[in-house]
């Protein structure tokens, strides 16, 4: 009789753990993925050939949750569970992100390509039809402001092509403060104030809780750089896009021998905005061997507590991250 009973609840709870393997709930693991040598993916046409030390993006791995690896995720130290909400836009689905990511992508690769242009000298026309709004985060004070179908013009005063020039513009904003803009919404214009909230992921940051995307925009490139990122995707290797650009198309080696790995967004006005993912990110640059990690200054505190070995080195700029550069020259 015992025995029976045994290996009823021995059946029963086998049944519930292999079912778990399968039913997927609203939640995303986030882990730790690998270190990208830049080398490899970006080209710059008469690019000087010497020996140079290596830079590279580093990337995460999220995916949907089941219920035994969502419960392995919350219990891991190096993964993170967010619910749905906090990862994809309410009204999107899985591929529609997917694709939102591929476009983020894009527009990081084409930001990286103008500023390290121009930081070398070189004068880059950008054309642009401007920035969309496309979703709001859940209950968003942009709501009572923005529709979807808006186009961001202006934001406190500053001209907005791209649609990872606008964090940037909010994260310049005090939590609680206003940021002005400027929009157009069926061809007629228009001014509002969009006061900011502490972020979703991160609560020392502002936040306007808006979803956007670049239309169609395109720099008139007179180098020809060619960038094979795969399926890679979102705005957060801007700042390493920039500098391996910066390294092929100047004699001097940047990195002087080393490997040198980062994240951060970045803007026209080479500010480098935060980001997400920060501990799997120094978790896959630490795997790899990695020397130095440059990270914006907002992500500086939770990056420091998730590296043990490597140097953790905190930017707000491309000059910032330059100048640091430079003290390897002589190490």
């Amino acid at each position: 009789m015992i025995f029976k009973r045994f290996l009823k609840t021995f059946i029963i709870a086998f049944i519930i753990a292999f079912l778990g393997f399968f039913i997927e709930i609203d939640y995303y693991v986030m882990r730790p993925s690998r270190a990208v040598d830049l080398t490899e993916i970006i080209k710059v046409e008469n690019a000087e050939e010497q020996e140079r030390g290596l830079t590279y993006l580093l990337t995460v791995t999220q995916q949907r949750a089941s219920l035994f690896f969502a419960a392995y995720g919350y219990l891991h130290p190096h993964m993170d569970l967010n619910p749905r909400e906090r990862v994809i836009p309410r009204d999107m689905d899985e591929e529609e992100y997917r694709e939102l990511l591929a476009e983020h992508m894009e527009e990081s690769k084409h930001i990286a390509q103008v500023v390290a242009l121009r930081k070398a000298g070189y004068e880059v026309e950008i054309e642009s039809d401007g920035v969309e709004v496309v979703d709001f985060v859940e209950d968003a004070p942009a709501l009572e402001y923005l529709e979807i179908g808006d186009i961001i013009n202006r934001a406190n005063g500053k001209e907005v092509h791209l649609a990872s020039e606008l964090p940037v513009i909010v994260q310049d904003r005090e939590i609680g403060a206003e940021v002005p803009m400027e929009i157009t919404r069926e061809e007629q214009n228009f001014k509002v104030s969009i006061p900011t909230v502490p972020h979703p992921d991160d609560e020392n940051l502002p936040s306007i809780g808006v979803y956007i995307r670049t239309l169609t925009w395109e720099p008139i490139l007179p180098v020809e750089i060619t960038m094979d990122t795969g399926n890679i995707g979102g705005p957060s290797a801007g700042l390493m896009f920039t500098l391996e650009i910066l390294n092929q198309l100047t004699p001097d080696d940047l990195t002087a021998g080393k490997n040198v790995a980062g994240t951060g967004k970045i803007d026209l006005d080479e500010k480098i905005g935060t980001i997400g993912g920060v501990m799997q990110k120094v978790i896959a640059a630490e795997e790899a061997g990695i020397e130095y990690f440059l990270i914006p200054e907002g992500n500086y505190d939770q990056a420091r507590k998730a590296a043990s070995e490597i140097q953790v080195v905190p930017v707000e700029t491309l000059s910032d991250a330059l100048e640091f550069l430079e003290t390897l020259q002589d190490s």
